[in-house]
């Protein structure tokens, strides 16, 4: 694949070990494409060699890989930055302002459902339904969060429950392979503002509507669906959201890390203390689902 892209683009050298590549003199920056099980060792090797580090997300396996690589972020000058969550960025400045401005009051209730996927046990397994890839994240749960935590702010403590469907699929080998990360998944979660949030999660919900976010305040609420924000306050009905032409944003990920790296521009979508925080909300979930309780988040 490397090759591939390297002939298509024009690129002169393609390496057979990430190490040669990071440890290179011409290389500035590193892009981490990887599952998650390589991010944490890339991301650390890349900032140690005096590198700028552009992972993708899941930030990392679990809390303690993420906190290392925040720790090392913060002993190097080099640039870090975690690929975003990509929904509604276009609406998503303008809805924070309104957020900002309390147009919505103090949240109440938070609705979050991602449910799709295809449950047939013929379905071959997904590198996400495989925990040695993915780690301690769960389908969409954490990109959902780290959603939600930008117009809400911050969990406090999350009661979990989970449950696999489809206990082996085929694998690339022609054999089968286990399912290790649950296919359905409930949250309730208590925010740092004491407003709830409902999550529910499904990969076997072959007839679901997607995914939507429904956040109400003591003064209005909004909603996301299908690629739109709809917007209802006081004691109107859902609208769907006008944005001014020069509010709206998009994705501009690739530029913005460049952005950051020649102009100093601070890094928000999304920087690796925000990568921490949902990682510490993943963890909580995996500990109440082993032990069957509201837990809190480990925060410091």
């Amino acid at each position: 694949s490397g090759q591939n892209a390297a002939d298509e683009f024009g690129i002169p050298t393609v390496y057979d070990d990430w190490k040669e590549l990071v440890h290179a003199d011409g290389i500035d920056a590193v892009c981490v494409g990887t599952w998650p099980y390589l991010h944490c060792a890339i991301t650390l090797e890349s900032l140690t060699a005096g590198k700028h580090i552009l992972t993708e997300a899941r930030m990392a396996m679990d809390l303690e890989e993420a906190r290392s690589m925040l720790t090392a972020s913060q002993a190097s000058d080099r640039v870090a930055m975690v690929v975003p969550a990509p929904f509604y960025l276009e609406s998503e400045p303008t809805l924070r302002e309104m957020v900002a401005d309390g147009d919505f009051g103090d949240w109440l209730e938070i609705h979050v459902s991602a449910l799709s996927g295809e449950w047939s046990p013929e379905e071959p397994i997904h590198w996400r339904q495989r925990r040695e890839l993915s780690g301690d994240n769960i389908m969409s749960m954490g990109i959902l969060n780290e959603t939600v935590r930008r117009y809400a702010g911050h969990d406090r403590a999350v009661t979990a429950y989970g449950q696999t469907f489809v206990g082996e699929r085929p694998d690339a080998q022609g054999g089968t392979a286990t399912v290790d990360v649950p296919d359905s998944l409930g949250i309730v979660s208590q925010l740092e503002s004491g407003a709830t949030a409902v999550y529910h999660v499904s990969s076997v919900a072959s007839h679901g509507r997607g995914g939507g976010i429904e956040m109400h305040g003591t003064k209005g609420a909004f909603r996301l669906e299908d690629g739109k924000a709809y917007v209802a306050l006081g004691d109107a009905d859902f609208s769907e959201l006008e944005v001014a032409a020069e509010k709206r944003w998009g994705w501009a990920v690739e530029a913005d890390f460049v952005d950051s790296i020649r102009d100093g521009r601070t890094v928000t979508h999304t920087n690796f203390e925000d990568g921490v925080k949902y990682m510490a909300f993943t963890d909580a979930v995996q500990r109440s689902l082993r032990e069957g309780r509201k837990v809190d988040l480990q925060t410091t």
